[in-house]
């Protein structure tokens, strides 16, 4: 299934893609996307309806993010072994974590708004992996059955605040817009493999990123597990895996970064596609 939300801010409405790409009203079905509506017993309910007997919604609409009330946006840096070449960063031992704020969380067409003093906003199309049951201590062998389905992340970040302001990453990490997430959420059935999904990001038409999820250090099923082990993951929490090659900052001589006007458009296999605007915080 594809799910999604649909609507103004605040006041999304679930919904779900039909086999035609239309899009249906949930609402009658399920009162949000998120929580226990992502656990298996659930999603099973949800895929034995008619989505043909849904109403149907006409007419342009705001996809707003995927998940409602995500508890913890946790994140594995450096996980493509082509991007840590790309940083001159060496092949980590273990997963790099860290947290984006929930805050930061924006539907996948919203407009990507830079905080004030601003210099070096840059893009990371990410595959993202929603919780669907309680993970604690989970196996490798063992840790996709915790996995209600995926979607895409733009794991947007300001690099002077990540790398200058001292402390954690999570600082250039979590403003407010840089966290991009959907347009659906595409359940774990339906997308099968998540180490073979080519993936891509366009700034202003030219193509900045090309990578393929076959290219991570650690897999999905490593880094849920490796999490699994230090807190425990319930459902509604959203994992984002990390970047392929591309990245402003890995350009050389001169990096690259986001200014007013630009257009990023993220895709990935099976998962649809993003596109937002960049605008400043004034």
């Amino acid at each position: 299934m594809k799910l999604c939300r649909f609507g103004e801010p605040g006041a999304e409405k679930p919904g779900l893609i039909d086999h035609n790409g239309d899009l249906r009203d949930l609402s009658n079905e399920v009162a949000d996307i998120g929580n226990e509506a992502l656990s298996d017993m659930s999603l099973d309910i949800l895929s034995k309806v008619d989505a043909m007997q849904l109403p149907l919604v006409e007419g342009p609409v705001r996809y707003g993010p995927c998940v409602a009330n995500v508890g913890k946006f946790l994140c594995i840096g450096l996980n493509f072994s082509d991007h840590a070449a790309e940083t001159g960063a060496a092949i980590p031992e273990h997963p790099i974590v860290f947290h984006k704020a929930t805050s930061s969380i924006i539907g996948a067409n919203d407009d990507v708004v830079m905080p004030r003093g601003s210099t070096r906003s840059d893009w990371e199309v990410e595959l993202g992996v929603v919780i669907g049951t309680t993970a604690k201590y989970v196996s490798e062998d063992d840790a996709l059955n915790h996995v209600a389905g995926y979607c895409i992340v733009n794991d947007v970040s300001e690099r002077h605040f990540q790398t200058q302001l001292s402390g954690q990453w999570t600082k250039g990490k979590s403003c407010d817009t840089f966290g991009p997430i959907g347009p659906w959420l595409v359940t774990r059935d339906e997308l099968g493999d998540p180490q073979n999904l080519a993936m891509s990001c366009e700034v202003n038409g030219k193509r900045m990123q090309t990578g393929n999820t076959n290219t991570m250090i650690f897999t999905v099923a490593q880094c849920i597990s490796h999490l699994s082990g230090l807190m425990t993951l319930h459902p509604g929490d959203v994992i984002t895996t990390g970047t392929p090659p591309g990245v402003g900052m890995g350009i050389k001589p001169n990096p690259v970064y986001l200014k007013v006007g630009d257009v990023m458009e993220l895709s990935i296999d099976k998962l649809g596609s993003q596109r937002q605007e960049v605008k400043i915080d004034d």
